[in-house]
């Protein structure tokens, strides 16, 4: 069987931890901040563990994590 090719894309986005799990950054902290309130912009900047629902097809993007 030939190698399978990571997602580079998804690479740069996804990072495991040491007992396996995967860490992502969340969503809507780039642009029309002034309108989210500070406690929520604050939020947004802590990492998080992806999703049971979304675990095996990023598993799939990032064989040799």
């Amino acid at each position: 069987m030939p190698k399978i090719k990571t997602n580079r894309g998804a690479a740069k986005r996804f990072k495991s931890t040491g007992s396996g799990k995967i860490v992502r950054h969340k969503a809507f902290s780039s642009h029309i901040l002034t309108k989210k309130s500070t406690k929520r912009k604050r939020n947004l900047r802590k990492s998080t563990l992806v999703d049971s629902t979304n675990l095996k097809q990023i598993a799939k993007l990032i064989p040799y994590r």
